[in-house]
């Protein structure tokens, strides 16, 4: 069975919906020479190490570094794998997990679960959630991984100071180190990738830059020294948003027992076709040229992302953040300002045609809709011959879930035709590791190529920094 993800445009051509608000022939011809020399400029920066986040599935020693600190870990049978990060450092766990483990997962037994922690990724600082999770999951069962790139991030800090506070408190300060591991950016005078609990290198930045160039003093660091924990280092030139194929997202995979050779397979895969810049052939580029254009050129301003598979609902929230953060911009590169990027929405079918197809058929039509299909689900639900007495439902008898959920897709992407709306289709021949791997790595190249199309810088986030300095202000902190 071919497990290549697809990606269709059809619908979102001028053929399909019109001028006005399809992608004409013509257009996607001028973009070419753009998305030509924006390839180039990626591929150099990427040769060079300013972004990171292409080659992460190739750093065959922090995968064996992360392999090995799970197999440790997991020796000690917790019961709980609690994740202390926000952003960048939560989203793309919580995708992995709710795409890779069974529905209810936490709800099974631990046999049921392979021997596997449960799970909770603790990615606000609401406190009735936060207290909950303190109360299910008791230190003695249970490992803490604390991620945050700069070390700073004042959500994780809270609740990484309450965790501490709880550790000391039931098990002792000696403890610590066999019940919570580090993520975050390399020390000062480091220059290793990962990091082991007594600080060792084992291996050299695989991305050809020094990762001390632009590392800031960074309070996990003592932290982790104080305690003896086992520390991993993200690449500085791999932001929060890109970095799941970094430990932020292998650690916690791993100790749930995921397929880590599959995703680094599905990554490979992706890179290869990712790695040519002709549209027919390259599945990113040919999604953000159809993104760029039907926002510039045809008035879409918003982006749904609209899954037809309950497994991949959290990946359109990580595609909320990656598609937002990245592209949401005052200022081009030149500093001129813009006020530029697509606004990002969540949906789920067929959930969701009940409660914003309407809005997305009959108001404004500012919308591109992005569809996931899944080819083939891993069980098959037959509906049966009950409710003989009652004759409405008789056209249901007999078929599965499995054909009802298809007639459903494809009935909602006719009615966005009627209607003149355009729809962007990826096609997933299963869910598994190989191919989810496949389509996070696209949609990482695609917002990359994206943003060099609108002109931003698309590796920062000042919007988000500033309310962060506020904040520390307001809490009584330098800002």
């Amino acid at each position: 069975m071919n497990l290549d993800i697809q990606v269709d445009i059809a619908r979102a051509r001028s053929a399909a919906v019109g001028e006005d608000h399809g992608i004409t022939p013509g257009e996607l011809k001028a973009i070419e020479p753009r998305v030509e020399a924006a390839h180039r400029i990626l591929s150099k920066e990427r040769e060079d190490g300013v972004y990171g986040f292409y080659d992460l599935y190739k750093d065959g020693a922090a995968f064996e570094a992360v392999g090995e600190a799970a197999a440790h870990f997991g020796s000690m049978s917790y019961d709980n794998l609690v994740i202390l990060g926000i952003g960048g450092s939560a989203l793309g766990t919580r995708a992995l997990v709710t795409a890779l483990k069974p529905p209810f997962y936490n709800m099974m037994t631990r046999r049921a679960r392979g021997g596997t922690p449960r799970i909770f990724v603790m990615d606000n600082i609401d406190p009735v959630t936060f207290h909950q999770m303190v109360r299910l999951c008791p230190p003695k069962k249970t490992l803490y991984t604390v991620i945050s790139k700069s070390g700073g991030t004042a959500e994780t800090m809270s609740q990484l100071m309450i965790v501490v506070a709880f550790i000391e408190k039931k098990l002792g300060e000696g403890a610590m180190k066999d019940h919570m591991v580090v993520t975050t950016n390399p020390p000062l005078s480091v220059t290793s990738y990962q990091l082991s609990a007594n600080g060792q290198r084992t291996t050299d930045n695989a991305n050809g830059r020094d990762p001390t160039e632009d590392a800031q003093p960074n309070p996990l660091h003592p932290v982790a020294e104080a305690y003896g924990l086992t520390e991993f280092a993200v690449p500085l030139n791999v932001g929060g948003r890109f970095s799941v194929f970094s430990p932020v997202g292998m650690f916690p995979a791993a100790m749930l027992g995921m397929d880590l050779e599959a995703m680094r397979a599905g990554c490979r895969a992706m890179d290869a076709r990712c790695s040519k810049s002709d549209l027919a052939e390259n599945p990113a580029y040919l999604r953000a040229s159809v993104q760029y254009l039907a926002d510039t050129e045809k008035g879409k301003g918003l982006s749904v992302m609209m899954p037809y598979s309950d497994a991949l609902r959290d990946v359109a929230d990580w595609y909320r953040q990656l598609w937002a953060e990245s592209l949401g911009k005052r200022f081009r590169l030149d500093g001129e300002e813009v006020f530029v990027g697509q606004t990002p929405i969540k949906a789920l079918g067929a959930t969701d045609q009940h409660s914003q197809v309407q809005l997305y058929r009959e108001g404004p039509n500012d919308k591109l809709i992005n569809i996931i299909e899944v080819r083939r689900f891993d069980k098959t639900v037959r509906i049966p011959q009950s409710l003989s007495n009652i004759k409405e439902p008789a056209y249901l008898r007999g078929k599965t879930m499995n054909k009802l959920m298809a007639a459903e897709l494809r009935g909602t992407m006719d009615a966005l035709k009627a209607s003149q709306r355009p729809v962007s289709r990826i096609v997933l021949p299963r869910v598994n590791a190989y191919v989810v791997a496949q389509l996070l790595y696209m949609l990482e190249v695609e917002t990359a190529m994206a943003g060099r199309l609108y002109n931003v810088q698309t590796f920062d986030q000042p919007g988000v920094d500033e309310g962060k300095r506020i904040a520390c202000r307001l809490m009584g902190g330098a800002g």
